[in-house]
This record gives C-alpha cells, sequence and structure tokens, in this order.
C-alpha cells in the first residue's frame, strides 16, 4: 500500500546531500518513520541545555535560527534554510545541546529517528564520507560551495567573531602498543596483558596488524570454555583488524567505531593493514580526550556529590584554558567557557550546602559572584568575592532568617575554599554579616555608597557594580539592580567621585616610555599588570556603561563593545580598549598557567621585544578613554 506522506519526503530528501546518496528503497523507509513537525515563528525547537532529541531535523520550508546567548543577548549564529540540517548532535554526544533552535518564520521541519540512520551511515560510504567532510570542514554541507551553514550546534565553543572545533581535534593515543604473534598461547598473552594492565592486544605479523584480542574475546571464548586458554592465540583474535591512519580526530574515531561496532581501533602509518602498527585507540582514550571538553566538565558539575568531585573538576579547568591557550581560542571565548563551569560548581557547592541544613531555606534568597567572578574575568584561582540576598522578611523572623543564611554562606565558601578557591582576605563573602542582608537592607546600602560617597564606599561600590546572579531567585537581584540604577541616574556627586576612582591608575609608562614596575617589596622590578594596566579598564568601563544606564553587561571587554554602539563618536576608542582589555588579560593568564600563580605580576625580561610592544600598545587605549571620562564627567585628576 501507497504512502503519499513518504513518498513525498522521499522525493523531498533525495534533492540534497547526503540524502541523494541513499537507495530509493532506503530513503523510503526513513522517511516512513519520521514526523512532520510544524513550527510557528518564533517557537523554540530545543534550547541550550536542553536534553538531545531522538532524531534530528531537515527544514522542508521556512528558515531556522541558530542562536547562542551571550550576556543576556541572543546571538543569531547560522540560519538553517530549506534542506539543511540541524540537530545532529545526538548522534555523535549524549551532552546536551549547545545551541537555540528557533523557527524564524513559519516553518515545516521532519524529524530523521537517529537509530533508523545509523545504519545508513554504516553501511554506505558516501553517506559517512559527507559526516567527516561535514566535521573536517566544520560545515552542513561541504558540498554547497554557496551556503555550506556551519556545524556549531555539534560541539564547539563559540566567539562572535571565530568558532573553533574543540571535540574534533586530534585525538591522543597509545603509541607502540604492545603487541603479539598468531603462534603465541592464549594463557601468555592474557598475563602480559594483566602485567601491562591492558584492555586489548594487537596480533601482528612482520609489524603488520592481521587481528585483535581484547578482554572480551577472553571472557566470551576462554573464560566460557569455548576454547583451551592453551590454544594459540589466532584462534580467538577477531580479524581482520580495523585500522586507521595517524593523527585521527575524536569524531572519526567515534564514527568508525560505531561504523564497525568495534572498541578498539589500530593505528597504522597510512591507515590500512598494509603498513606498519603505530598506535591503538580505545574507546577510554575517547572518554579521555573528552574529559576537558566544557560540555562534559558541566555535566560532571551538575551530578557531583562531593566537594572532591568538584575540586577535580576545577583542577581540569585549568587543563582546559592551558589547551584552550595553545589552540590560540580567543580569551573572551575562554574565559566565558571558564566562567560558565565555575557557576555550575558554585550551584552546586550551594545545593550540597542546603541539602546540609536541617530545613530548607525559610525565605526566598539569591546568591551573587561580585568582582572579576562577577564580571566572568576569572580564569585562574584567585580569592572567593560573594554575597547572598535574601527576601524581606517579618522584624520577629529577621535575625533566625539572617543567621540561618550565615550558616549558609559559611558552608559554601568552606566548601569553594576546599575546592580551590582561597577565602577573600577583605572578607567580602556570603558568610560575613556585612554581604548577607535582605533585599531593603541591600538597597539601603547602596543607596548610602551612591548619595554619600567617600573613598571607602567608592572602593565597595566598584566591587558590588560588578555582580552576577548565580543561584536562587533572580527577581531579587532584578529589584537590587533597578534600585542601583534609579539613584545613579543624574547624580553628579556619585559620578564624579567613581570618575576619580577611575582615574587614580594612568597609563603605566614613565617619561621615557619605560615601563613603571615596582620598586621593592617581593615583587619589586616586576610589572603589576592587575593594578596598573587591567583594573584601570574594569573602573573606565563601568562608570561609562552605569552612566549610559547599560543593565546586565558586567564583563568589561562586552561593555566597551556596548559603549561602541552607543557612542559612534568614540567608538574606535571603545573597540580599541576591548581589544587590549583582552590582550591584558591573555598576558595575564599566560603568566599564571607558566608559573601556577595568580599571574598579576610580569617580569618583564621574560618577554620578547614583541610582546613588550603589544603590552606597551594596549596602554594608549587606557590614556584615550581616561580623557572620554574626564570630558564627559568635567574631572580632573585632581578632582
Amino acid at each position: 500500500m501507497k504512502n503519499p506522506i513518504a513518498e513525498r519526503i522521499t522525493d523531498f530528501l533525495k534533492q540534497f546531500h547526503p540524502f541523494s546518496s541513499i537507495e530509493y528503497v532506503d530513503l523510503l523507509n526513513i522517511a516512513k518513520n519520521a514526523r512532520v513537525i510544524y513550527l510557528e515563528k518564533k517557537e523554540v525547537l530545543f534550547k541550550i541545555n536542553d536534553s538531545t532529541h531522538d532524531c534530528f531535523y531537515v527544514v522542508a520550508n521556512g528558515a531556522v535560527g541558530l542562536s547562542l546567548t551571550s550576556d543576556s543577548d541572543e546571538i543569531l549564529i547560522d540560519k538553517c534554510d530549506e534542506g539543511d540540517i540541524l540537530g545532529l548532535r545526538p548522534f555523535f554526544a549524549k551532552d546536551n545541546y549547545l545551541m537555540t533552535a528557533k523557527a524564524r518564520e513559519e516553518s515545516i521541519l521532519y524529524a530523521i529517528p537517529i537509530e533508523i540512520f545509523k545504519p545508513i551511515v554504516a553501511s554506505n560510504v558516501s553517506v559517512l564520507n559527507f559526516v567527516l567532510q561535514s566535521f573536517a570542514s566544520n560545515t552542513r554541507n561541504p558540498y554547497d560551495k554557496s551556503h555550506k551553514g556551519k556545524l556549531l550546534s555539534e560541539n564547539i565553543i563559540h566567539d562572535e567573531s571565530t568558532t573553533e572545533i574543540q571535540h574534533f581535534q586530534p585525538i591522543k593515543y597509545t603509541l607502540n602498543p604492545i603487541t603479539a604473534s598468531p603462534n603465541d598461547i592464549v594463557k601468555f598473552v592474557a598475563q602480559t596483558m594483566s602485567s601491562r594492565k591492558i584492555g586489548s592486544i594487537i596480533i601482528q605479523e612482520n609489524r603488520l596488524p592481521i587481528g585483535i584480542v581484547t578482554d572480551k574475546d577472553l571472557r566470551s571464548k576462554i573464560a566460557t570454555g569455548l576454547h583451551s586458554i592453551d590454544v594459540s592465540i589466532d584462534k580467538i583474535m577477531s580479524s581482520p583488524v580495523i585500522t586507521v591512519s595517524e593523527n585521527l580526530s575524536i569524531a572519526e574515531a567515534q564514527i568508525m567505531m560505531l561504523k564497525y561496532n568495534v572498541g578498539h581501533l589500530c593505528v597504522t602509518k597510512d591507515g590500512t593493514v598494509h603498513s606498519e602498527i603505530t598506535g591503538i585507540i580505545s574507546e577510554h582514550d575517547i572518554v579521555v580526550a573528552q574529559a576537558n571538553n566544557p560540555g562534559v566538565l558541566l555535566k560532571e558539575a551538575k551530578r557531583a556529590k562531593k566537594v572532591y568531585e568538584l575540586k577535580v573538576i576545577r583542577e581540569k579547568v585549568i587543563d582546559l584554558i592551558q589547551n584552550s591557550i595553545d589552540k590560540n581560542i580567543p580569551i573572551n571565548h575562554i574565559s566565558s567557557i571558564v566562567a560558565e563551569i565555575n557557576i555550575a560548581i558554585t550551584r552546586k557547592a550551594i545545593e550540597l550546602s542546603i541539602e546540609k541544613m536541617e530545613t530548607p531555606p525559610p525565605a526566598r534568597f539569591a546568591w551573587i559572584n561580585i568582582g572579576s567572578q562577577g564580571r566572568k574575568e576569572q580564569l585562574l584561582l584567585t580569592d572567593q568575592d560573594n554575597a547572598l540576598v535574601f527576601e524581606d522578611v517579618s522584624d520577629d523572623k529577621y535575625d533566625d532568617v539572617k543567621k540561618y543564611f550565615l550558616e549558609i554562606g559559611e558552608k559554601v565558601t568552606k566548601k569553594l575554599n576546599k575546592i580551590g578557591y582561597s577565602y577573600c582576605e577583605a572578607q567580602m563573602m556570603a558568610n560575613n554579616s556585612m554581604w548577607c542582608k535582605s533585599l531593603t537592607d541591600w538597597k539601603s546600602q547602596f543607596k548610602g555608597w551612591i548619595n554619600t560617597p567617600g573613598d571607602k564606599g567608592i572602593l565597595i561600590n566598584t566591587i558590588f557594580f560588578d555582580y552576577d546572579f548565580v543561584y536562587g531567585d533572580v527577581k531579587l537581584i532584578d529589584a537590587l539592580t533597578e534600585t542601583i540604577f534609579k539613584e545613579s541616574s543624574d547624580n553628579q556627586i556619585f559620578f564624579a567621585f567613581l570618575g576619580t576612582d577611575a582615574l587614580k591608575n594612568p597609563p603605566p609608562l614613565g617619561f621615557f616610555r619605560q615601563f613603571l614596575v615596582e620598586s621593592d617589596g617581593e615583587h619589586k622590578d616586576t610589572f603589576d599588570i592587575k593594578s596598573r594596566a587591567i583594573l584601570s579598564l574594569v573602573d573606565a568601563a563601568r562608570l561609562l556603561t552605569i552612566s549610559y544606564n547599560v543593565r546586565n553587561i558586567n564583563n568589561t571587554a562586552n561593555r566597551f563593545l556596548k559603549l561602541a554602539e552607543l557612542d559612534s563618536k568614540n567608538a574606535i576608542i571603545y573597540e580599541a580598549c576591548a581589544e587590549a582589555f583582552l590582550i591584558l588579560l591573555k598576558f595575564r593568564t599566560e603568566e599564571g598557567l607558566k608559573n601556577s600563580s595568580d599571574g598579576r605580576y610580569l617580569d618583564l625580561n621574560e618577554l620578547s621585544k614583541l610582546d613588550k610592544l603589544k603590552l606597551k600598545n594596549t596602554f594608549a587605549p587606557i590614556n584615550e578613554v581616561q580623557d572620554i571620562i574626564k570630558n564627559k564627567f568635567q574631572l580632573t585628576y585632581f578632582t
């Protein structure tokens, strides 16, 4: 009996790659199992962090946008039109979606079940090659010269101008693996595998692979009595062995294992059984290769049950940063990812702390990060800066409620300290009564800082204007933000004090353009990149965005880019400030990684002439933006 809907879907699919390479009968079977989905304009198909679906999608009519969210802004990355494929992520990974797919107009999609399509990939070389070429070129359709599309929804790290595949870098594997000859006795091969703690061994003749034996073979063929332990190994080996070439990517390794339904791949010089063995790839190697993948680390943080598990994750973040630096991934990209992992770790620390309390929270509350954490610029292991806001309660309950949340603050900060985030020397943490308050008390605190600013008040204000919601009820933070911007609007005294604070560190060059270094103390003759350069840009960006009533953008580089949009006259300066800040942040990060420190103090003698010049060039935008501040707020250095 004919199925007109399935036939119509088949006729549509066969116009596009890779479906055009599939036999009609197989394509018809796919179409029979496909579902037709209708999306209204702006309707969401899937969101970032949603669990992956059991199917991928083909746009039949209309258009679907793929987007990321950055500092509350939705950034459109790519648009899928008729014939485009999206949502392939569950085919290759079990992690959640990394992007949001939303209809840009009324659209019709065909949902194709993953399990129906898998055998096609495994048996059809053309389809497999299409998939491999797609990932190798980071495009949805490598055969389309005019509209390749970006494979951003699969597994990448994203920046507004740059995309970088992490998951599809060359996989690290065992070089020069242990091998055995076909006439070796199973008993002795098994003993070798046990003593060497390996789960497989390649069988070779003249260094050419002819088979492989794994733990599974020993269990299914020897332990069951099917063969004697004294037979030669060639009697139980799997042959032929699946061979691959060197420099295989993680994705390619996964696909090859999927295609041949194996857990090991033999690496040879030219990728065939006719060349010398150089290595072996196991499923374990793939797991290890993905261990520092951002998505994996986030997933591990959400699943953690103990503090030590979170500590391990935080230690892996350092490797993630180093690997990302080595691959020249943009530093703002890295800081954004690390910030999300830090937030996930903090959220889990809060959840574990609440579980340890005898009773649930007596009121709504919100945990916020402040300072560099609040700006999502904390890459290296620095100290904690956080605070807690709880909803207003009656006077007779206030003391008990505050005591409860101070105890929560104590438990969380203690856990974070064990994980690797040291205590703040200034005690700016949620376990401090000053930084654990009701919403009304926080509003009063900010009103005091804003309307009666003083030196100490300004110092605290600058830190608390850089806050980021982490856990709890975000409405409490929204209410606090509303008060802050209401009180600061057209407040000339406040901006004068804040502006003067932003001018306290002029560009760090002496009369002859030499670097201003520390003159004494532990860090004598080093350059304090934080206080002499980075903070100047941080302070300037904060002040100017507040004056423009810019909300929910706390990252310094993003603040400058937003200012460039709002003030076209000075756009070039603001863009230069954003670039300078990211260069300085990278200098500090690299210094910290090299010396296992916070990277604050640079030894200029270790910098090349080019790096010194690059560092000096970041100071010019500092001077220019400080001139903007002086003119905008009518300030001098003597205000």
